[in-house]
């Protein structure tokens, strides 16, 4: 009897003792990241067949369980990948919308600037002061395009410095884990399912939860008690204990642009598309990269260009001070080709990206790919694809996205690929190329009058010039009325009449004479028979400012994207675009810090350590250990009394 009761009280010693070390276990690690509440689990022992039936043989510790759940633990971990996500994301597109919309180092001032100095010009056309505020103006607003390029560079290299980081702590998390899954699968087939290796798990949890806040991963238990961990496309960095690594390489299409390259088993490296790997902090940076940062500098890009190709063409079509035609104001401007590194190396060929219309350019990427017969060409931002026999049948005329492609004298090999990008260096790339206040060209180069003896109430507008191709610099054209054939007759440029009826015709009419240079004139009002009118050179442009008003009208004309915006409306676009991102991820951010508070407090209530409920548990297991002890102190007794009792 007395040795029975003492097992027994052994058995609530050791199962007290557990308990208590358990719950001290508990109350240490109360504060450590990712710790599971741990809890003893007890069970009763064998009993012993007597004569009066089965009597208890005290109790046995069967295992001690982790206070998990799965189901609560992966709401915490897509809540958490998200969180980092959107932080990565708002850290991102936060500075760029702060530099872009900034009143003071934006585009819109300086080009607001610009226009109004040109506007300054208007009331003296032959100040040479004020005409040079024009090009000091232009000089600081290309100063200005070209510095926010180099900023958005300066973002683009410092993306792939931080891809890079991430990707080396994703390859040092995932070695981390596999080595986890081997100790830990040796461990449970040494002491089975129900007795696990608490800490061990915690630990590679830990793990998993710092490599989710990096990139999203799904898991898969398997039976030996690893955990296979995938991303992407459901590519495997972790399967058993063995991990695969990711690499932060020059992209193919960009050597600018560093992607994410996959290790698969057997050693094959596979390219991992960007919008594959969502989640966590690269997820974030791949998607401002991809979302935010390409099409903002494209969108620059594409106002810098509008801005040189139409102000040159206007400019082009005036007359300076020493009455000679325009010149360029701005320098001219191409897109890019960028071959992919396998290209054939053979052929070398080379693409040569023309701006042909400012109007029609996007702000999309585009890929060029030869099959050895025919030509595709894709826009990235939707996908749209166009196929030709030739190069030079891409854009389609029915299609036409502002830019023409050639080859020059080299030829694309079968399999060649190219990443056109019309519009990225437009902004890094503009700069203004007149210096000399006289060669603003201010004027038109024609000019219209009336005779002075004309007795009718018929007027000529001052004319537009759309082509300097045959103006007529070297004569004059003479327009005089035939009240009879109710038309002017013209002598000299194209010759022939002009059909006028003063009755219907009387509030104006417009001609173009196509062969003149593309110059447009009305005649309005009632001419009289033999009224005639002068189309000649502008021989003193001193006072002249029509061309100057046609410069200055492009700021608030719809030159953009197929006449749809002007330049400082494509400028406001991008900037309102950027802001409004900045304010969706802020407002993202913030909900997702709510429901990953609450699913963390789900988790944390359950998994948890409180301190309350295990200070109180000390002193249940206290009392506990106290009884053990009672029990084996009355055994001890027992036994003396039958050992005095047979003395």
């Amino acid at each position: 009897m007395g040795t029975q009761l003492y097992n027994i009280g052994i058995t609530g010693l050791n199962a007290a003792q557990a308990a208590l070390v358990t719950t001290g276990h508990n109350i240490s690690n109360a504060s450590t990241a990712g710790y599971t509440r741990q809890q003893v689990i007890l069970g009763t022992n064998d009993p012993q067949l007597t004569g009066g039936g089965y009597l208890g043989q005290g109790a046995r510790v069967e295992t001690v369980r982790r206070i998990y759940s799965q189901f609560l633990t992966a709401q915490v971990m897509e809540a958490r990948t998200q969180s980092a996500e959107y932080t990565a994301f708002g850290d991102q597109i936060g500075a760029l919308d702060n530099l872009l919309a900034d009143a003071q180092a934006g585009m819109s001032p300086a080009m607001s600037d610009f226009f109004n100095a040109i506007q300054s010009v208007t009331a003296s056309p032959s100040s040479l002061a004020a005409r040079q505020s024009v090009i000091s103006a232009a000089q600081a607003m290309t100063a200005r395009f070209n510095s926010l390029d180099l900023r958005m560079d300066q973002v683009r290299d410092q993306l792939n410095g931080e891809i890079s980081g991430a990707v080396g702590e994703i390859n040092q998390l995932v070695t981390q884990i596999a080595r986890y899954n081997d100790q830990i699968s040796v461990a449970q087939s040494v002491t089975g399912t129900n007795r696990l290796a608490n800490d061990m798990l915690d630990a590679r949890e830990r793990l998993i939860s710092e490599l989710n806040d990096i990139v999203r991963v799904t898991q898969l238990q398997q039976s030996d008690g690893s955990i296979n961990l995938f991303i992407g496309n459901g590519q495997p960095v972790v399967v058993g204990g063995s991990a695969f690594t990711l690499t932060a390489s020059p992209s193919v299409e960009d050597a600018s642009r560093s992607e994410v390259t996959y290790t698969a088993p057997g050693g094959t490296v596979l390219r991992l598309q960007e919008d594959t790997l969502s989640g966590g902090k690269l997820g974030g940076l791949l998607s401002f990269r991809r979302n935010t940062l390409d099409a903002a500098q494209n969108a620059l890009g594409r106002v810098a260009l509008g801005m040189a190709e139409q102000f040159n063409a206007q400019h082009q079509l005036g007359q300076d001070l020493n009455g000679a035609l325009g010149t360029q104001f701005f320098n001219t401007m191409i897109g890019s080709a960028l071959p992919a590194s396998t290209n054939s190396t053979v052929a070398g060929a080379q693409i040569n990206v023309t701006i042909s219309a400012s109007s029609d350019l996007t702000t999309s990427d585009y890929r060029l790919r030869f099959d050895g017969s025919n030509y595709t060409l894709t826009r990235l931002s939707d996908n749209t694809s166009w196929t030709a026999a030739t190069l030079g049948g891409l854009p389609p005329a029915g299609s036409p996205q502002g830019f023409t492609l050639d080859s020059g004298a080299t030829t694309m090999a079968a399999g060649d690929s190219f990443l056109i990008q019309p519009t990225r260096n437009g902004a890094s790339d503009i700069r203004t190329v007149l210096s000399d206040p006289r060669m603003l060209a201010v004027a038109m180069p024609v000019s219209t009058s009336a005779a002075l003896a004309n007795t009718g109430s018929g007027r000529i507008s001052a004319g537009t010039v759309t082509s300097t191709t045959g103006l007529p610099l070297g004569g004059a054209i003479t327009l005089t009325y035939d009240a009879t054939t109710n038309s002017f007759n013209v002598v000299g440029g194209p010759g022939g009449t002009l059909a006028y009826d003063p009755t219907t015709d009387s509030a104006g009419k417009t001609f173009t004479f196509a062969g003149q240079g593309g110059f447009t004139f009305e005649l309005s009002g009632t001419p009289r028979n033999g009224d005639t009118f002068t189309i000649q050179a502008n021989a003193s442009g001193q006072g002249d400012n029509r061309n100057l008003l046609a410069m200055a009208a492009l700021q608030g004309s719809k030159t953009l994207a197929s006449g749809t915006t002007g330049f400082q409306g494509a400028y406001a676009q991008m900037v309102a675009d950027i802001g409004s991102q900045a304010r969706e991820v802020k407002v993202n951010q913030a909900a997702q810090t709510v429901l990953l508070n609450r699913v963390t407090e789900s988790q944390q209530s359950l998994s948890g350590v409180n301190l309350d409920e295990e200070a109180a548990n000390l002193l249940r297991y206290q009392q506990a250990y106290q009884a053990a002890g009672k029990m084996i102190e009355l055994a001890s007794r027992l036994f003396d009394t039958v050992l005095q009792l047979g003395g």
